[in-house]
């Protein structure tokens, strides 16, 4: 069992920058960020809505940026997952493939993963036109067909992103409009060769060796050569039932210190209930949950 003063667990945005600002405290930081730190921004060309790249930044970059700065202010990062969570007398023990960890006080940055729509084909065709990343296989879909799902902020960004190659980039909502912020929304409409389908829930992905088609439940057939899965999030919180309050979608509960409901946890980025999913939030919980997390010490 090896000591520290503050557990980090996950490698997202929020989790590299809490690390970042909890070394630079002085405090004896341990994170545990998986194989590849970074999480869902790895996949991002352009992560929006940053004060310091108004013009946007490569999520791919953005993060070992972020890991890069945590190791030069003396944080320590594991490239595991962590496995389970128990408390330990008066502080919490975190157990991973590499050993065994205890703090009085661990961030909970476990982050979230894409939803699947769990219809036909979906499996059967991932790698082989079913993707989740546009600026991976977008080129290779030059002047090709494309089926974006989704209505929120990732699908119009990717959308816009698959329509620098594609020949048409199909957006397909399952709402009655577009969800995605103002801004997305206008360089969707800007955009000749985006296509939007309100009400357009997707039923099957169809194919023979690779993706050939999309149906719609309401009986649409679209020729697609590629599907893009952007149909919401759902946190990584299976491995804390029990341990902390949890809100209806599974996201955990906490104040506005960013406590949970057991002393000595924190939660910081879209894991946290009301989190809105964005980077920038991401890198403002980061920071703001380093903040709590050291007043919560000073105080023990």
């Amino acid at each position: 069992m090896q000591d520290a003063d503050v557990l980090v667990v996950g490698g997202g945005l929020a989790g590299l920058t809490a690390a970042a600002e909890l070394a630079l405290q002085g405090l004896r930081c341990t994170a545990f960020t998986g194989p590849a730190p970074g999480g869902l921004l790895l996949s991002i060309e352009s992560v929006q809505g940053l004060p310091e790249h108004p013009e946007g930044f490569p999520g791919y970059d953005l993060c070992p940026m972020a890991q890069e700065a945590g190791m030069d202010a003396g944080a320590v990062f594991v490239a595991d997952e962590a496995g389970t969570l128990r408390r330990e007398g008066e502080a919490w023990a975190v157990a991973s493939p590499s050993g065994e960890w205890r703090a009085p006080a661990v961030v909970l940055a476990s982050g979230s993963r894409l939803r699947a729509l769990d219809v036909p084909g979906e499996a059967r065709f991932e790698g082989k036109g079913v993707s989740h990343c546009a600026s991976c296989d977008g080129p290779l879909l030059r002047g090709r067909p494309v089926a974006v799902v989704g209505g929120g902020d990732a699908a119009c960004q990717e959308a816009l992103a698959l329509a620098a190659h594609a020949g048409v980039v199909h957006l397909l909502v399952r709402g009655t409009a577009l969800r995605a912020t103002e801004a997305w929304q206008q360089r969707v409409r800007a955009e000749p060769k985006i296509e939007v389908h309100a009400g357009s829930a997707v039923a099957a992905i169809d194919g023979e060796q690779a993706v050939q088609a999309v149906r719609l439940v309401d009986g649409r057939t679209l020729a697609v050569d590629a599907v893009f899965v952007y149909a919401g999030l759902l946190p990584n919180t299976e491995w804390l039932r029990g341990l902390v309050a949890l809100d209806a979608a599974g996201r955990i509960d906490t104040d506005a210190q960013l406590r949970c409901s057991a002393p000595g946890l924190f939660a910081a980025g879209s894991v946290r209930a009301g989190h809105s999913g964005q980077a920038a939030d991401a890198l403002a919980d980061g920071r703001a949950v380093a903040r709590a997390v050291r007043r919560f010490l000073r105080e023990e």
